[in-house]
């Protein structure tokens, strides 16, 4: 099961038991139990941007249901969903049949996650920090629904060495009838992480030095047209120090080229991040505090028209967290401040939210 669904309920083998009885003998199978878990996201926030009005909001962020369950010996099921507060909508997040013969050979097709940057492959559940996917450079790829597309993916663990690839529908995430070809490769130099799906951190449960590498690739619908691709390179520090404590860096490098990117309005969106914490090492109450800092510039350019200027966006964002059980129970204030050079205001925010799994 992928690491995902952490702390996941069981539904009791007593289920699976009635079902057996009831079942022709000819028809019984051995499957394995069935899990069922939840994520929620809720957070107060305050915004102003320049030239424009305050605002305070009470928002419920994200739910998330999260079911799994083995079908038959190597063959299981992923099922997902989110709630968006955004749209006040449920999509279907993952659905995925998957073939794990071993770690070295594994097959997911469905809707999933395609190969991509570790931002991607963690999502706003297992980040580091809270306002994933602001500022212009992470996760910025072509999706249908929170970073899917419907596709089929092969991946594998070689030890230290982790390698993906698949080819993803085009017309529902782009508009383009081509198929997206999608590719990754991760070098785990320190200790190795198992699994399709990445954490952001591991809060000093793994030392890591981990360089990653993805890109996609989708033909143009007009023959003679360059490739449409985006690129991305990434890294990750983690190591835990003598006295408990953790230090963590993260950074990325990404090329939307006509591929993905944050704006519509533009064909060329690239840039980089950096990011850095610090975990205290002596808890206070159930918890410990951490405090952590990112820096991030992007370049939008190419506009569809001659209005669309060239714009750069730098993004500070500083929070300071209180991490209880990992991913399952912590609070993180934040402070963002994202200034434009053109095209909208610079604005900034405050605030703090809640994240709860089981």
């Amino acid at each position: 099961m992928p690491r995902r669904r952490i702390g996941q309920l069981l539904i009791p083998g007593v289920v699976a038991s009635f079902l057996a009885l009831t079942t022709p003998g000819w028809a019984q199978t051995e499957v394995g139990p069935v899990t069922v878990g939840a994520g929620l996201q809720t957070s107060f926030g305050h915004s102003e941007p320049r030239g424009g009005t305050n605002t305070d909001q009470l928002l419920l962020n994200s739910v998330r249901l999260y079911v799994n369950g083995d079908a038959a010996k190597n063959i299981k099921f992923m099922f997902n969903t989110e709630y968006d507060g955004a749209t006040n909508k449920v999509g279907i997040l993952d659905a995925v049949a998957r073939i794990e013969l071993s770690p070295k050979f594994n097959i997911w097709a469905g809707r999933l996650l395609p190969p991509s940057d570790r931002a991607d492959l963690y999502g706003p559940y297992f980040a580091h920090h809270w306002n994933v996917f602001s500022d212009g450079i992470q996760d910025g790829y072509p999706f249908i629904f929170q970073g899917r597309d419907n596709g089929v993916v092969y991946w594998g663990d070689f030890g230290k060495l982790k390698v993906s690839g698949g080819g993803f529908d085009g017309a529902t995430a782009t508009g383009n009838k081509n198929v997206i070809g999608a590719a990754r490769v991760q070098v785990d130099l320190w200790d190795p992480e198992k699994g399709y799906y990445l954490n952001g951190t591991y809060y000093g449960g793994k030392n890591l030095l981990a360089i990653g590498a993805a890109v996609q690739a989708q033909s143009a619908l007009i023959a003679g047209q360059p490739v449409n691709k985006a690129v991305s390179a990434d890294f990750l520090l983690e190591r835990k120090l003598p006295d408990g404590s953790v230090i963590t860096f993260e950074s990325e490098f990404a090329n939307y080229d006509r591929l993905g990117g944050y704006s519509p309005r533009y064909t060329s969106d690239k840039g980089a991040y950096a990011l850095a914490s610090y975990l205290f090492p002596k808890p206070t109450g159930p918890g410990k505090f951490e405090i952590l800092g990112k820096y991030a510039q992007a370049r939008f350019s190419r506009g569809v028209t001659n209005a669309d200027v060239p714009f750069d966006q730098k993004t500070t964002e500083v929070n300071f967290n209180y991490v209880i059980k990992d991913f399952n129970a912590r609070i993180m204030s934040f402070y963002q401040r994202t200034n434009f050079t053109a095209t909208s205001p610079n604005i900034w925010r405050i605030g703090v939210g809640l994240q709860i799994q089981m």
